[in-house]
C-alpha cells in the first residue's frame, strides 16, 4: 500500500510527458514567437520568493491561498502564486532605465492552494508578457492585440477577449459612499454573478435609487462597444466616466488593428487581484469553464517595490489552452520525426555508426539493443507507443529491415544507403 500511495501526486497537480508534452512544448513556441515579434525580452523570476512579495498589501493572493515554507534563517517562503509582483520586483532592482517603455516576456509555473481550485491544477504554466513605463490606451490595446494575436498563431478561432475596467465599479463606490469590507461584499457577490444576492444586500443599504439601479444592472452591461453607451447613464462621477473614456478609446485602437471582432465589454468583470487599476482582460475558449488568459493594468504596483511606473501586462495558462484544444479536437502537429535503430548484439558497430552518423545529421535516433525475450511487433508497439514513424533493424550486418510503424510494412536495404 505504501509503494502504490507513492505513485501517486498530491491533489492539484499531474505528470506530463511524451507527445502530450512536445504539444505543451508546441503551444508555448507559437506563444513565444508571438511575443518575440512584439519585441518582449525574455525573463526568468525564481520559483520561490519571500512572502512579503506576495502578501495581501501588494494585491497578489491571499495568504491561505499560497504554498508556504520557512529557510534556514527562518524566513517565511512561497512558491509564487502570480508571475507579476515577481516581474515588479525584478524591474525595480535590475532596470535603471525606466523613462522609456520596457517589455518583458516570461514563462513559468505558479502555484495557488486554494479550495476553490477543487479539481483543477494548482500547479499551471502561465506564458505572458508585461509592458511597463506606458499609460496610453494604445499600450492596453497593444496588450490586447498580442493576446489575440496568441490565440490565433496556434490555430484557436473560436474565442473571446471580455474587457472590463476596475475604475467603473470604483466610481460607483466611491459615489455610494460605501466603506472597505461592503466594497468586498459587492465584489464577492458581483464576482460570483449572485445578483440576488446583491440586490438583498443594496436593499439593507440607504442608497439613492440611481446608485442601486447601476449596481443591479451592472449584470447587464456585457456585450458589445454598445455596452459602453449604455453605461454612461450610470456613471454620475467622474472615475467611471472616465473608465468608459478609455476602453472607448481602447476599441479604436482595436478597430486599427482590425480586431474589434474578437472583443466585448463586461463592466461587472472584476478580478481576483486587487493591484489591477484599470484596463482588465480575460480570454475564453470553448473546452474551458473559465478565462485560460487574464491580464489589466496595475499602475500602482510598482510603487510598492520603490519605484512609480506605470504597466501592464496578461497571462496565458498554458495547461487550460491544451485541454482546450485537446476537447475541441484541433491537431497539434508537433513535427517530432524520430526512428528506433534496432539491433543483434553481433551488429551493435554497424548500429552504433549508423545512429551516431544519423544524430550528427539532426535525425532523432533511439538506439535499442534487441531482447532475445521480445519479438519484433513488441518493438514496432513500443515504436508506435512512442510516435516512432520506422523501426531500422539490424538484423545483418550489411543489410537492415525497415519497418513502416503505422503499417508493419517491412523492407529490405543496405544500411550505408540509409545514412
Amino acid at each position: 500500500m505504501m509503494k502504490d500511495s507513492l505513485l501517486h501526486t498530491p491533489e492539484g497537480v499531474r505528470d506530463i510527458y511524451g507527445e502530450e508534452y512536445r504539444k505543451k512544448e508546441w503551444i508555448e513556441g507559437k506563444l513565444q514567437d508571438v511575443l518575440k515579434r512584439h519585441c518582449f525580452l525574455d525573463i526568468q523570476t525564481p520559483t520561490f520568493e519571500f512572502f512579503d512579495i506576495f502578501n495581501r498589501e501588494k494585491g497578489s493572493a491571499i495568504s491561505k491561498d499560497m504554498y508556504k515554507f520557512f529557510d534556514r534563517d527562518n524566513n517565511t517562503l512561497v512558491l509564487r502564486p502570480d508571475m507579476t509582483p515577481s516581474i515588479a520586483r525584478c524591474v525595480s532592482k535590475y532596470f535603471s532605465e525606466k523613462d522609456m517603455p520596457l517589455r518583458l516576456g516570461y514563462c513559468g509555473n505558479t502555484f495557488i492552494n486554494s479550495p476553490k481550485y477543487q479539481g483543477k491544477l494548482k500547479e499551471t504554466t502561465n506564458l505572458g508578457a508585461e509592458l511597463l513605463g506606458d499609460d496610453t490606451s494604445i499600450a492596453d490595446a497593444e496588450i490586447i492585440a498580442t493576446v489575440i494575436e496568441g490565440f490565433l498563431a496556434i490555430g484557436l478561432k473560436e474565442f473571446q477577449i471580455s474587457i472590463g475596467h476596475v475604475g467603473f465599479f470604483k466610481g460607483l463606490i466611491e459615489q455610494a459612499g460605501l466603506d472597505t469590507e461592503t466594497e468586498i461584499e459587492f465584489k464577492e457577490f458581483i464576482n460570483k454573478k449572485n445578483f440576488f444576492g446583491l440586490e438583498q444586500k443594496i436593499s439593507q443599504i440607504d442608497l439613492k435609487p440611481n446608485i442601486a439601479e447601476a449596481f443591479i444592472s451592472i449584470d447587464e452591461l456585457n456585450g458589445g462597444i454598445e455596452v459602453i453607451e449604455n453605461a454612461k447613464k450610470f456613471a454620475d462621477n467622474k472615475v467611471s466616466k472616465e473608465a468608459l473614456e478609455r476602453l472607448e478609446k481602447v476599441n479604436q485602437a482595436l478597430e486599427y488593428f482590425g480586431y474589434e471582432k474578437y472583443v466585448s465589454y463586461d463592466l461587472g468583470m472584476l478580478s481576483r487581484y486587487d493591484y489591477y487599476t484599470g484596463v482588465i482582460i480575460k480570454g475564453y475558449t470553448y473546452g474551458i469553464g473559465d478565462a485560460v488568459v487574464r491580464g489589466g493594468r496595475y499602475n500602482n504596483l510598482m510603487k510598492q517595490f520603490g519605484e512609480d511606473l506605470p504597466a501592464i501586462g496578461f497571462s496565458f495558462v498554458v495547461d487550460d489552452i491544451l485541454a482546450a484544444m485537446n476537447r475541441q479536437k484541433l491537431e497539434i502537429k508537433t513535427d517530432f520525426q524520430a526512428s528506433m535503430c534496432l539491433y543483434e548484439r553481433a551488429n551493435q558497430k554497424q548500429a552504433v555508426r549508423f545512429a551516431s552518423e544519423c544524430r550528427n545529421k539532426g535525425e532523432n535516433i533511439a538506439l535499442t539493443r534487441k531482447s532475445s525475450k521480445k519479438s519484433i511487433e513488441e518493438y514496432l508497439q513500443c515504436a508506435k507507443i512512442n510516435h516512432y514513424s520506422k523501426v531500422i533493424y539490424f538484423d545483418h550486418a550489411d543489410k537492415v529491415s525497415v519497418y513502416d510503424v503505422e503499417t508493419g510494412k517491412e523492407e529490405k536495404a543496405e544500411w550505408k544507403d540509409l545514412v
